[in-house]
Formats: C-alpha cells, structure tokens, sequence
C-alpha cells in the first residue's frame, strides 16, 4: 500500500524543514520526500493549503484506566488524541490502583498496543499509590517501560524523600515530571487566589503554593544532576523560576497547557466548575507571561493535561467537583488562535512545541518527519474555523471550559504507522 500525500507545507521541526511538496508512505514508513518521482500509489491525499506536520505528542494526558473506565479509557482518550491530531501520548499515573508497580504499567502498555489508535507511552508513579510515602522501584518500572516519574495531581512534601528520588532520576537519566503545589500552603481552594475567587466565596489557591515547589525542585535537579519537568507551569514568576535555572545549567525544560495560555480565572463566572483545573487558570498577566515562556523558549512543551470527568461529578458544587478539563481536541485550535495567528509564536515554533521537543523531553522516538521513520503524520488546516462543541467530542467526557468558542486551525487528518485513524477531510 503506497500513499502518496501531495502538494501540503510539510513540515518537521527538528531540521527546520519547511516547504511545499510531497510525501509518499509504504508499509507503515516514510519512503520519500520530496518531487514526484515514477510510481504507482494506490492512495492519494491533496493537502494543497494544509501542513503536512509529524504526528503531535501530549506528554500529559489521563486515561482513566484502570479505575474509572465511566470517565474515559485508553481506547476512548486515544480516538480523542486521534481526533486532536495526536499520534503518540503519556498516560499519567492517578489511576485506581496507582500506575506503581510492574504489573499494572505493563497493563497500561499492552492494553495501549492492544487497544488504541494512538502510541500510548506511560509514566509511574513517584511513590506508591500516590500517597508521598514510599518510593517506588524507579529502575524496575525505567525497565518495563515508564518514560518519567510523577506524583502528578499531587505532590511528594517529604524532602528527603524528594531528595532521593532525584538522586536516582539522575542514575537512570530519566525525568520527574514534577506537579507543583505546596499541601501545607493550599488547601481546600477551588480557584487562583484573587478577585474571582472572592467574588465567589472561595477560599483560592495562591500562586506561591506552585512556586514554592518549582524552586525546591529546581534546587534538588541542580543539586543532583536529574533531568527535571515542571508540568503545566502558571504562573509569571513560575515562569521566571525556570528561565533563570536554565541560564544556571540546570536542567529543566517546562510545559504550558492551552487552557493557561488562553483563558483567565474570569472564565470561572461564564461557565463555573468546568473551568476548575489545578493549577487553576490565573490572571492575565499570568497568562501573558506563560506565552512568553513558551515565545522565549523557557517552556519547552505544548502539553493538554487532559482530565476526564463525569457531567455528574461537574455539576457539584464549585467546592466539592473534581479539578481538570478536557484538553485533546481544542489543543490546536487554541494553539493557532491564541499563539500562531496572534504572532506570539512562529508556526514552526508551535509545530516543535506539539512534536519534537515533548519527545525529547520524555525520549521518544516520535515527533519527526523523515524519510526512514513511522508514517505517524497529522495534517492541519491552520485556516479552518469552527466552533467547540463538546457534545462532538470523541472523548467519553465533555467537561470543557471552551464551548461555543470559535477557533482558527484544526487537525483534519491523523495517521499512525500510515494508516488513517481520523479523517475530516472527506466530510
């Protein structure tokens, strides 16, 4: 079977290839770039006007599996990645049980290879069960697959324990990807601390709870040499934390989510508990200042965090309904709106951003565009302009803060391995 994808802007950030010409796929491989050359495919896709980008990457996404199959599975989040033009995605460890041990991450993985449409890669759990406690066996998990550690939707207090798990994150060369928030500093908040939350009645949740842990991190990465992530950075001086480090040497890269580039905690009185997340969606300058990370480079990584959770659990009270959004199919749409047509970020600095870079953070081997390597492509239409409607989401969860929003870009053809698993361009 020969594809053959012709006359798109294709694209792959890791060279800094742009141009507009022609891509042919055979057995689940890029064989050719470039012209046209003598031969017979059996498919053809015209990708005039479109980019033709490696498939993108979320090194942050919750599953749901196992535990809470009613708010998503392995199989649903990846037809969502599919349908978000994500090609490859790393489950989180939150799960029920917790992704800590062998046996259960070997599930996640041969149920991501039995089951989804997408790559699906996983992290571990930091401690076990998620409870700060006891560390996991980090070299036997490294072995079987895990591709960081996190405590991710919490955060290891203990600092000596914290300590030593950065000492062997840097015997392995392997991440933390480190969830920022300080237990003893932010409790019982449901929005950033400020005018919102006040004019809600709520408690909030100050900055300085995620930016306390974001320089005890730093400080342990720079003490022990481990490889350090800050996930889903919100903050300005978060932000400032992470650029002075890396002019230090230190070495952490950092993410922002489309959800803290794009909208305020104001977003909290338009639509309530669906724009609950943690970290919370923040203030404009805050939101101005994770653009700016991402335009400067201080935050390596486009990242969803995305969270699935029920309609039911969504309309409890502001109070009592579970934090996170759903992230994969407004991913693009956001990250053009917002960054690429705005000008804040140059349109190969947002492809590398969804592609290349989360992969080299977390060692995979996705996120480029050559000849020799898998058929993982997306296409995107970075004029398409549509309006969000959760309802039509292939995700099993609907919980998001974007409905009825218009957008400028989507993906409209997604491939693993060159086999299409989603496909907008014949409707």
């Amino acid at each position: 079977m020969r594809t053959l994808i012709k006359n798109g802007t294709v694209i792959n950030p890791e060279t800094h290839f742009m141009e507009i010409t022609n891509v042919i796929i055979e057995d689940g491989k890029i064989v050719h770039i470039g012209p046209i050359t003598n031969g017979i495919v059996d498919h053809v896709i015209d990708a005039s006007g479109l980019l033709v980008v490696p498939g993108l990457v979320d090194i942050h996404v919750h599953f749901r599996d196992p535990g809470f199959p009613q708010k998503e599975t392995i199989s649903s989040g990846a037809l969502s990645a599919a349908a978000g033009g994500f090609t490859t995605v790393v489950c989180m460890p939150n799960t029920k049980p917790s992704i800590d041990t062998v046996e259960i991450l070997e599930y996640v993985l041969r149920t991501g290879l039995e089951q989804a449409t997408v790559k699906v890669y996983s992290s571990a759990a930091l401690t076990y069960g998620i409870e700060g406690k006891v560390l996991t066996e980090m070299e036997s998990l490294q072995q079987a697959g895990a591709v960081t550690f996190t405590d991710d939707g919490k955060t290891v207090m203990d600092p000596k324990l914290v300590y030593t798990a950065f000492r062997k994150a840097a015997e392995l060369d392997v991440p933390i990807s480190s969830h920022c928030e300080d237990h003893q500093l932010v409790s019982g908040g449901s929005l950033n601390q400020g005018k919102v939350s006040n004019q809600l009645g709520d408690p909030g949740i100050p900055r300085l709870g995620e930016e306390l842990i974001i320089a005890r991190d730093i400080l342990f990465a720079e003490e022990t040499g481990a490889r350090l992530h800050i996930q889903h950075v919100s903050t300005a001086r978060g932000v400032q934390l992470i650029r002075e480090a890396k002019a230090r040497g230190v070495r952490v890269t950092g993410e922002g989510a489309p959800h803290h580039f794009s909208i305020t905690d104001e977003q909290a009185l338009v639509c309530g508990t669906l724009a609950k997340v943690n970290p919370p969606l923040r203030t404009r300058e805050d939101v101005e200042a994770v653009i700016a990370g991402l335009a400067d480079g201080t935050l390596e990584a486009i990242a969803t965090d995305h969270a699935p959770h029920t309609s039911e659990e969504k309309a409890r009270p502001l109070g009592e309904a579970p934090f996170g959004m759903v992230g994969l199919e407004t991913a693009v749409g956001l990250t053009f709106t917002f960054l690429v047509h705005s000008g804040r970020l140059a349109l190969t600095d947002a492809i590398a951003k969804l592609t290349v870079n989360p992969s080299n953070i977390m060692g995979l081997p996705s996120g480029r565009l050559a000849e020799g390597l898998d058929a993982d492509i997306t296409i995107l239409d970075p004029q398409k302009e549509w309006t969000v409607d959760p309802e039509q989401f292939k995700s099993l969860s609907r919980n998001s803060p974007f409905a009825g929003m218009k957008l400028k870009g989507k993906a409209v053809l997604t491939m693993v391995n060159g086999t299409v698993v989603y496909d907008e361009m014949l409707n």
